[in-house]
């Protein structure tokens, strides 16, 4: 058994109308996510994960957080399970956020608008590489940041939607415009159905 490459969940032009292009999804998952397929299969022989599979990741990802010796193999299968995530979350027909959804947000910030802006602001404002989450955190939803590829799994926490603020997600569509790639990702990307699936597990 191995780490492999998912298939995504939508043809590499899905998604173009939108705001991510098809150049972006095939530099983006056929090589970025690839390589920390590849590298990952490459550092994990001989530790006591060898021979792990997708299923096994958060395992691994819970194992060697925080371990320096297992620093690079950290980086590689925590990379591959955010962008695993990354894929879920997109669709080329969003639909409406579902009710349930819509009121854990609402109760939790306010409302959707300022759950979107917090939620910018965390990408938007998140140095160099890393992420923006929402996620559960002790029965509450909450918008976090992290650097690299570290993830909500690392914390206990249960991940509901992340976007990618490494610049391989939207330099190619937006150049250094950040924050309008996130707000983009919010309005025209989001499979809020995914988001909302997510819920009944934390």
């Amino acid at each position: 058994m191995a780490f492999t490459l998912p298939d995504l969940p939508y043809a590499h032009d899905a998604l173009a109308a939108t705001g991510m292009s098809r150049e972006t999804l095939e530099y983006h998952h056929d090589l970025h996510h690839k390589a920390y397929v590849d590298k990952g299969n490459e550092l994990i022989a001989g530790t006591p994960w060898e021979g792990a599979d997708n299923a096994k990741l958060p395992e691994v990802i819970a194992a060697t957080y925080g371990k320096d010796e297992y620093q690079g193999l950290f980086n590689q299968v925590s990379q591959h399970w955010n962008h695993i995530q990354f894929w879920e979350m997109m669709s080329a027909d969003i639909g409406k956020m579902p009710s349930e959804l819509e009121s854990r947000i609402t109760a939790d910030f306010g409302s959707v608008e300022d759950f979107k802006k917090a939620f910018v602001a965390a990408g938007a404002g998140q140095f160099g590489s890393g992420w923006s989450w929402l996620v559960v955190d002790g029965g509450k939803l909450k918008v976090t940041k992290t650097p690299n590829g570290v993830n909500p799994l690392c914390f206990g926490q249960t991940a509901l939607l992340g976007c990618d603020v490494w610049e391989h997600s939207y330099y190619i569509d937006y150049r250094n415009r950040r924050p309008a790639y996130i707000e983009n990702f919010l309005d025209n990307l989001v499979n809020w159905e995914n988001v909302a699936s997510r819920l009944p597990a934390a």
